[in-house]
């Protein structure tokens, strides 16, 4: 893990505030969603996308009864 040197604190209600450095390198934007992982006492914080539930693609997604199949996966089921 590398160190960014950026210190924030934790406010009364839980929140940090990413710096607009970091939400700029990392192209995290306003709304955008952030999975939250733990790794022993260590918070990650990744900007969430979306993936195919079989392969873990995350590119060119599609929802099919609410699960995220990517179109490889989709066409190696209507092989079957």
């Amino acid at each position: 893990m590398k160190s960014t040197g950026i210190v924030r604190k934790v406010d009364e209600l839980g929140r940090v505030v990413l710096p607009i450095e970091l939400r700029r390198t990392l192209d995290i934007a306003e709304k955008d969603a952030l999975e939250i992982y733990v790794d022993e006492s260590a918070i990650i914080l990744k900007k969430y996308e979306p993936a195919c539930i079989f392969c873990d693609n995350a590119k060119d997604i599609v929802v099919f009864k609410g699960k995220n199949i990517c179109p490889d996966c989709l066409n190696d089921m209507k092989n079957i």
